[in-house]
């Protein structure tokens, strides 16, 4: 075989372009390693031995308009890694698609699937349908087809649809498939070896995906898509493509515990992660247990893995979430040469001891379909913070605070909703924009500005907050989550702050906010209304010299329990409530007036020995 010589090409940074079409004929083949090879129309692999490989990350990018025209019988091969945990699964999205001479995108089915045994050759994978347990050894790979599966237009687990070892994975449609067990030693020229024991290497090859992709959706139900091309995509160019207005701009990563040693279902802990495609920030996932019937269930653990998510390396699956019905569209324009890396804001999921931090002083140079100047976009990190919530103690949930000073408020495609919005979850907490669940929310920075918290349990639940970082934000000094029922304001910021819940949904009692306006109340306390506790009387005192005509007198304990709450005061001078039943600690006292003013007060309650 013979290595073809490209006619009408400049070497230009590492990077080839071809003016027009890419033809390589029968016994021939074109090698890139580590570099980009752009061709402004369609490549032809002419013969069954034609061949364009792809090594050390190198990517094809084509700048053809409308549906691909690439043909012929020849094959594109490229490399991609995803978990060794045969339990664990990867989301996939194939570049490539079955070779034959017609012209345009084809199906794709595990069957092209290979792993490497030398810098262009591959032994084929084994696909069985007799194991659920997938496995790599020394060249050679076994697939447990039964793993398989597509998730289209779809709201509920039972809907999941298996493809196993057939041909039918639409350009575009993503796919789950589980890792391996085992190593393989073979290094076929890359950096590392095929399996060294924490990721597997697959060797995809067929004809490559090109032009414009059409990806059905549907209103409130989810679709598994992907990186459908043998380059990187910048995620936030599909997610905020005009034309895609069908889908509500944010995907959905799968996580999954990949401790479990377990096919059953029941044993699976794993949840979605969170990126907004207009704010680039992602939040990891909660990881939930399910049931027989996919239905999630009690609340596990969260890795808090963090990845860099804004250029979508080959291969990489993730669900989008209908708004409307219609279609999402992935084109070539959403193309760009960008290596795996978290400092390059690309990173495939699968369990991996690479930093997760990435560099914000700017993009650099980047090649791309579309013709936009990296250089002059800016990489600094939306302005934002995250707040973590402790679970019962079992797990984290994370949601965050962006700040766009053009930002609305009320939903939009900078807001992203909860990724389990429509689960019955045993517990949860979220924010509240337009009386449903959302993880990301975008606002214009006051600081006056109140967001709404929400808090679900089906049983008593003790929820402990605190921020977790704060990132390219330095307007608000303070961040506390004010208590409506008690009118206290709790400083988030710099501790965390627990308490206590009784089940139920709790939309309107908690605020995020920036000032404690309780500090603020003296024109209505001025020192006419007070708050005392008598421990040698064993009394709470109501000190009311002006009369005010009081609604109500609560008292609470430090996680938020109702002690009592007396109703109908009037506007006496003085009321006197016995504390001799209580157990001695900090409590937190409020009073409310019929013009709906209130004071809080902490009072310490102990016995007088």
């Amino acid at each position: 075989m013979k290595k073809i010589v490209l006619l009408f090409v400049c070497l230009v940074s590492s990077a080839t372009y071809v003016s027009a079409q890419l033809y390589v004929s029968n016994n021939s083949y074109v090698f890139n390693k580590g570099a980009l090879l752009f061709a402004r129309g369609n490549l032809e692999l002419n013969g069954a031995n034609s061949f364009l490989y792809l090594r050390n990350e190198a990517q094809f990018l084509q700048g053809s308009t409308g549906s691909s025209t690439n043909r012929g019988l020849g094959r594109l091969s490229v490399f991609q890694e995803g978990t060794s945990n045969a339990f664990a699964y990867n989301y996939w999205c194939s570049p490539v698609g079955n070779a034959s001479a017609g012209s345009g995108n084809e199906n794709f089915g595990v069957s092209m699937l290979g792993t490497p045994t030398s810098i262009t050759a591959t032994t084929p994978a084994t696909l069985s349908a007799a194991t659920y347990n997938g496995s790599a050894a020394a060249g050679s790979l076994t697939i447990a087809t039964y793993w398989i599966w597509r998730f289209l237009s779809s709201n509920n687990y039972s809907q999941w649809v298996q493809s196993a070892a057939t041909t039918n994975i639409a350009p575009g449609e993503g796919f789950t498939m589980k890792g391996v067990s085992g190593t393989d030693a073979t290094n076929p020229g890359e950096s590392v070896a095929n399996n060294p024991g924490n990721r597997q290497r697959y060797d995809f090859r067929g004809k490559p995906n090109d032009g414009t992709i059409v990806i059905n959706v549907a209103n409130g139900a989810s679709t598994l898509t992907g990186n459908p091309y043998p380059s990187a995509i910048d995620l936030n160019l599909f997610l905020n493509d005009p034309a895609n207005s069908s889908i509500d701009g944010t995907a959905l990563f799968w996580e999954h515990d990949k401790t479990v040693n377990s096919h059953n279902i029941v044993d699976y802990r794993g949840g979605y992660g969170v990126y907004n495609g207009t704010t680039s920030v992602y939040t990891p996932a909660t990881f939930y247990t399910y049931d027989l019937g996919g239905n999630q269930g009690s609340v596990f653990s969260s890795p808090n893995n963090v990845y860099q998510r804004r250029f979508s390396p080959i291969g990489q699956g993730f669900m989008v979430r209908g708004v409307s019905n219609g279609s999402a569209i992935m084109r070539n324009t959403h193309r760009v040469f960008v290596k795996e890396g978290a400092a390059n804001f690309s990173q495939f999921e699968r369990l991996s001891n690479e930093a997760n931090s990435a560099g914000v002083a700017g993009f650099g140079n980047i090649p791309n379909v579309a013709g936009i100047d990296y250089t002059q976009l800016s990489a600094e990190p939306t302005p934002h913070f995250t707040v973590n919530t402790s679970l019962g103690g079992n797990a984290v949930r994370q949601v965050a605070l962006c700040f766009l000073p053009n930002a609305l408020d009320g939903v939009d495609r900078a807001d992203s909703k909860s990724p389990d919005a429509t689960t019955n979850l045993p517990m949860d907490m979220y924010l509240v924009l337009e009386n449903e669940p959302y993880v990301h929310a975008t606002t214009a920075f006051d600081i006056s500005k109140r967001i709404d918290v929400g808090f679900k349990c089906n049983a008593a639940t003790t929820f402990t907050m605190m921020v977790k970082d704060i990132v390219n934000f330095d307007m608000a000094e303070d961040i506390f989550l004010y208590d409506a029922e008690t009118g206290l304001y709790h400083d988030i910021k710099n501790q965390p702050y627990a308490f206590t819940l009784q089940p139920g949904v709790i939309n309107n009692r908690y605020q995020i906010t920036f000032t404690d306006q309780a500090l603020s109340n003296g024109e209505f306390n001025g020192g006419r209304l007070d708050i005392l506790q008598n421990n040698q009387e064993q009394l709470l005192v109501i000190s009311n010299p002006t009369q005010y005509e009081l609604s109500e007198v609560s008292l609470y304990d430090m996680l938020g329990k109702n002690v009592f709450t007396k109703k109908g005061l009037g506007s006496q001078n003085q009321y006197e409530f016995a504390t001799g039943s209580l157990a001695e600690g900090i409590y937190i006292a409020r009073i409310k007036t019929i013009e709906g003013h209130s004071l809080s007060k902490k009072v310490v309650i102990e016995r007088v020995r």
